[in-house]
């Protein structure tokens, strides 16, 4: 038995899968779950690039003191003035998900931005393509989008050894198929 559980219907990231689309920035207020606080030295430079390379909307900014910038759903940035920057960019980092077909326009974007900008893409062993990015408040930003799910394949046993199983809709297992055996009888 496994403390985990499926609860994919909370997040608001699609399935994997070449045919995933990406939903549409959300505008929506509620209490945000988390954020990302962000000091900027030049605001509109880091709301231009954020909004033109990230691909965030603008959802709403008090004058002087903050930029609410948002993607999807709990994916919210808030840039505040700051009187400098870090010179180089930490090793931590904060990840917002993305799907397959983001990546390369996110890349070419913020290149043409900010040509030295970007590192990757390069895939995970957690069945993830991830892009690195170095904004210019240098803050390092991963935009991680799941590959489709082989249940055979590698990823799958790197989950299992942890005790993840995969969800039914990755084996091609219906809700109703759940408790029938390989016959397709009940068990």
């Amino acid at each position: 038995m496994s403390d985990y559980y499926n609860a994919f219907e909370m997040s608001p990231v699609p399935n994997a899968g070449p045919d995933a689309v990406a939903p549409e920035p959300f505008r929506g207020i509620y209490a945000m779950p988390t954020f990302v606080k962000i000091p900027t030295s030049d605001m509109a430079a880091s709301v231009d690039f954020w909004v033109r390379g990230l691909g965030f909307i603008e959802l709403f900014s008090v004058p002087d003191g903050v930029v609410h910038l948002r993607r999807w759903a709990f994916q919210d940035v808030l840039l505040v003035p700051a009187g400098s920057i870090p010179e180089q960019a930490p090793e931590m980092s904060v990840s917002f998900s993305c799907v397959l077909d983001q990546l390369d326009s996110v890349v070419e974007a913020c290149r043409a931005l900010r040509p030295n900008s970007v590192d990757g893409p390069r895939d995970t062993p957690w069945n993830t393509r991830d892009v690195e990015v170095i904004t210019p408040e240098n803050a390092r930003i991963v935009f991680t989008a799941a590959k489709p799910f082989d249940p055979a394949g590698q990823e799958a046993r790197n989950f299992e050894a942890m005790g993840i199983t995969a969800p039914l809709d990755a084996l091609g297992i219906t809700p109703s198929d759940a408790g029938r055996g390989d016959n397709g009888e009940h068990a």
